[in-house]
């Protein structure tokens, strides 16, 4: 089993980073390091110099994620899904046997969550595995 995070160097996926770090680490369970890198556009050369950089910022930010991990003694997993981030979230924790999906928020209002399709809002509503979400800080 793992632990399958969402993880995009915003505010609230620091937060929750530290949190799966500590679930990880009390259930002795592998981390899955998850960044959904969705292609922006259908074609041409554009899309293809955007989706590069929209991987390499993902693979960037998850090395500093790995990091902090291994200092704290837990293993990892990186994954760079070619998916939106909720549908690379729920392809990540099939793969590799999810006890949970761990996700921060942005703070934003619920309303605005359901009407804009948050990820962890989506994750709610299509994961078949638990999903936490990990509130903001303040």
């Amino acid at each position: 089993m793992s632990v399958v995070l969402g993880y995009d160097e915003s505010p609230g996926a620091a937060r929750a980073l530290r949190v799966a770090i500590e679930v990880a680490a009390a259930f002795g369970e592998r981390l899955v390091l998850v960044y959904g890198a969705a292609p922006p556009g259908p074609t041409g050369e554009e899309y293809r110099a955007q989706y590069e950089a929209i991987r390499q910022a993902g693979r960037a930010g998850l090395e500093r994620a790995v990091a902090a991990a291994e200092e704290a003694g837990v293993p990892t997993t990186v994954a760079v899904v070619d998916l939106k981030p909720a549908q690379a979230l729920i392809e990540a924790a099939a793969q590799h046997g999810a006890r949970v999906i761990i996700v921060g928020s942005r703070g934003e209002s619920p309303m605005r969550g359901a009407l804009l399709g948050s990820t962890p809002h989506k994750l709610l509503h299509l994961s078949t595995v638990p999903v936490l979400c990990v509130p903001t800080e303040g």
